[in-house]
């Protein structure tokens, strides 16, 4: 379905937290990156040919993240 290459968690920030996750789907390399409180979509990126995109995944894969990140860090 997916791998997953690298999850960031940015919790530096004075006001919120994020999480960015960044994977490959379909042969393709994307970044999604959710509020860390409640894991709502922030942005999704896909990259192809050294530029980035809006992407528009399937429900079921940005909800499979989600469950990955709260396995992760929670």
């Amino acid at each position: 379905m997916y791998q997953i290459t690298n999850m960031i968690i940015d919790d530096d920030f004075a006001t919120e937290e994020y999480v960015t996750v960044q994977f490959f789907h379909n042969h393709k390399q994307y970044s999604v990156t959710f509020k860390k409180a409640d894991l709502e979509v922030v942005n999704e990126w896909v990259f192809e040919e050294e530029t980035s995109l809006p992407a528009d995944l399937p429900n079921e894969v940005i909800e499979s993240i989600r469950e990955k990140i709260k396995k992760n860090n929670y």
